[in-house]
């Protein structure tokens, strides 16, 4: 009997439909080279969804996904809706805390060694995964602000940690990285920020039971700066949720740019989502210039996620065979129009999946 699998589709914003519909693309190719099938709704939920409704992401949507093996996001974000509006409302507190989709999974992976910014480093030095924890943090608080509009003004959040979350993703980073070079480097900033010694704490605690994977520590802006003097040492990295975010954008940049990336919000055994790491870019929808490199990474993590490693696989393979024989001439707007568009690129990557 062919394996099938349950997937919602959220299209989402600006250049969300075009790199998903891309990524759909190859999605089709793996499964008649793989032979599994899926079973696709789409949601509407989008920028354009909320201004035409108002209506507010909560139990019941989360109802229609629990039931899914695994997400497809596009992108959200609109110009016309408050900023931060639909992040916080369906991606924070909607999709990663209603559905505890705990570990934010963002790979920095050199499908090109073209692509890289650096000099003098090889495709192999940049492959590293960075784990972001993803529930707790100051992401999604409203906070505090006393005597607005004065001169005293005053704003505030609260950053917070609780041992079971932060266990619980060092947990998980310590799997992925025994399954990688057994490496695990924990960025934190408990020398400025002491409640950040927890962290640290857990490491240690946690890491007596992992004696094949090697451990360290570093501080953020210490990381930082590795990140780019010296990515190849590095294999996973686990971080809280604000450090993460940014840490991913800069290993992104070192990748090609936001272009290249994708990640997964994902809890083992539950239905996930996963999507690219770039945002909705208004200005370029409809016109089949995005690139979707990040949406067809979505989707090889996601095969990945449903247990169909070999079709995970062969799309990781068929895109960097894109960039190889030139079908992907590059991650900007302007590549991915020399390139015959985004569909082009897709259906690029599509027949080297085929074979």
């Amino acid at each position: 009997m062919t394996t099938s699998y349950r997937l919602g589709i959220i299209p989402g914003d600006g250049i969300g439909p075009e790199v998903t519909a891309a990524g759909l693309v190859v999605l089709d190719a793996a499964e008649r080279a793989f032979g599994f099938r899926t079973e696709r709704t789409t949601f509407p939920w989008s920028g354009e969804h909320w201004l035409r409704t108002h209506e507010p992401f909560g139990e019941p949507q989360l109802a229609l996904l629990r039931g899914l093996d695994a997400i497809l996001l596009g992108a959200l974000g609109h110009p016309n809706v408050p900023r931060g509006l639909l992040e916080r409302d369906i991606i924070i507190n909607g999709l990663r805390r209603g559905l505890d989709l705990y570990a934010n999974v963002r790979p920095v992976t050199l499908y090109d060694l073209r692509l890289c910014p650096l000099r003098d480093k090889r495709a192999t030095d940049v492959d590293l995964v960075i784990v972001r924890e993803n529930i707790e943090d100051v992401y999604g608080a409203e906070g505090i602000t006393t005597a607005a509009g004065t001169p005293g003004e005053a704003v505030s959040v609260e950053m917070r940690f609780t041992r079971a979350e932060t266990e619980r993703i060092v947990r998980f980073a310590f799997g992925l990285s025994r399954r990688r070079r057994q490496h695990l480097t924990l960025v934190d900033k408990s020398n400025a920020i002491p409640i950040q010694q927890l962290w640290r704490d857990v490491l240690e605690e946690v890491g007596g039971g992992y004696p094949d994977v090697e451990r360290d520590a570093m501080y953020v802006d210490a990381a930082s700066m590795w990140l780019v003097l010296h990515p190849e040492r590095f294999d996973v990295i686990v971080t809280t949720n604000l450090f993460g975010d940014i840490l991913s954008d800069l290993g992104a940049a070192l990748a090609g740019g936001l272009g290249s990336a994708a990640s997964g919000n994902v809890h083992p055994g539950r239905v996930s989502v996963f999507e690219p790491i770039h945002g909705s870019a208004p200005k370029y929808a409809g016109q089949g210039v995005a690139s979707p490199v990040g949406a067809i990474g979505a989707v090889a993590m996601m095969l990945d996620h449903l247990g169909e490693s070999g079709a995970a696989a062969a799309v990781d393979r068929a895109i960097r065979a894109a960039f190889a024989s030139g079908a992907i001439a590059g991650l900007e707007a302007r590549d991915t129009g020399r390139s015959g568009g985004t569909m082009k690129v897709a259906e690029s990557v599509a027949n080297a999946v085929r074979g």
